[in-house]
């Protein structure tokens, strides 16, 4: 006797019908609420070349499942939407710059090693958008904007939005004299809001106070045109300066648009070392999981690693994460049973199909019975599986 059983791999889950019906129509969703802000959907590859994530430095080579062609060529399954889609915008033949900004949207499953648990899956589906060939803040706002539409229209309520801006720490860091390492060394420490290392790091530079101020503002700092202002009144560095400004004016973009209420600044929000962003930088979230579903920013330079300048923002939701969050914020999910049961007599096959045929015309899901179950059974049957009408076809008409 076999007693083999089968499992899924690892960071691998089948999708129930209920929930995959759920994710089905948000995606559907999504896709009509893209179209309506002007986005183009595209399909990426799911394999794509190991160089176009490794080489470039935007991804840790052990995040990514890796395998190679038949030429022995390094080939690694999609990570992010945002990698190829710069790729394919990098490659478009007869350019014309004169049609941007180039607006592109995709829904499609990413894969990301040893990133399981806590609600991740190493298979996930991303829902996304990137606004190309446009700068400033109303193009950064526009994407947080429609992030929030997303996570909104997906049946997210309770969701936070945290905007953070690269270029205001490399501001600080250039107005206190700081080098690469201890730049690095303190980016880690506030990612981590690791007060105490700060600290010891401006203890052992002879920081100033009013430097000494400003780091530990970092991981501590959130609110909105408040925390602005308090950098405002420390920060003397341009970069700094227009860091504040765009983040001002995001702010006031967005509270035009009537999502200020969801927003909040997070200084000590700017991404890590391999990170592709260059200016704001933001992610969404909710209660029941431990992750954002929603992250995003300004990525300038990353077109350019492919051969073409183009200034990009652009943001992700995870649908996986997601509908994470809903199932265990108590929003059901349950498989819908069809409408109708239609079982027949022997000799009434061709008169069941007209019916089952004309029933579905009129829009309702209907089994048509195989089994040869008789009418008691087919009400029985029916009721097990909660469908509300059973039709027993027997006679003509």
């Amino acid at each position: 006797m076999n007693n083999n059983k089968f499992y899924t791999a690892d960071g691998f889950t089948d999708t129930l019908p209920g929930i995959c019906a759920f994710k089905k129509q948000t995606e559907s969703n999504l896709r009509e609420l893209f179209r309506l802000h002007g986005y183009k959907e595209i399909e990426t590859p799911g394999i794509e070349y190991l160089d176009i994530y490794s080489k470039s430095g935007f991804v840790p080579e052990e995040n990514l499942y890796k395998m190679t062609d038949q030429k022995g060529r390094l080939l690694a399954l999609r990570y992010d939407g945002t990698i190829p889609a710069v790729r394919y915008a990098a490659g478009i033949k007869d350019f014309d710059s004169s049609l941007l900004p180039l607006r592109l949207s995709y829904i499609e499953n990413m894969y990301r090693f040893a990133e399981s648990g806590g609600g991740k899956q190493s298979e996930f589906t991303q829902a996304g958008v990137e606004l190309m060939g446009a700068k400033g803040s109303d193009a950064d706002a526009e994407v947080i904007a429609l992030a929030i539409k997303s996570a909104l229209g997906a049946g997210i309520k309770d969701l936070q939005i945290a905007i953070g801006q690269v270029r205001l720490y490399d501001g600080i860091v250039k107005q206190l004299g700081l080098d690469e390492s201890t730049k690095e060394a303190i980016r880690k420490a506030i990612n981590s809001r690791d007060t105490v290392t700060i600290e010891k790091t401006c203890d052992k530079l002879n920081i100033s106070d009013t430097g000494r101020e400003l780091l530990l503002m970092l991981p501590d700092a959130q609110g909105t045109y408040d925390i602005i202002d308090a950098f405002r009144s420390k920060v003397t560095e341009n970069e700094a300066l227009e860091a504040l400004n765009n983040l001002k004016e995001i702010l006031d973009n967005l509270d035009e648009q009537g999502f200020l209420k969801y927003v909040s600044v997070d200084a000590g929000l700017m991404g890590g070392s391999m990170d592709y962003y260059t200016g704001v930088v933001f992610k969404g979230f909710t209660y029941e999981v431990g992750f954002p579903i929603v992250s995003g920013g300004r990525y300038d330079n990353t077109v350019a690693v492919f051969g073409r300048q183009m200034e990009c923002v652009g943001f992700s939701l995870s649908l996986t994460l997601t509908l994470t969050a809903l199932l265990r914020q108590g929003i059901s999910m349950d498989e819908k049973s069809p409408d109708v049961i239609v079982g027949y007599a022997e000799g009434y096959r061709a008169q069941a199909f007209a019916l089952v045929e004309s029933l579905r015309g009129e829009g309702l899901a209907v089994i048509l019975d195989t089994t040869g179950m008789d009418a008691d059974a087919l009400d029985e049957y029916s009721g097990k599986l909660g469908i509300e009408k059973s039709i027993f076809v027997k006679e003509e008409g």
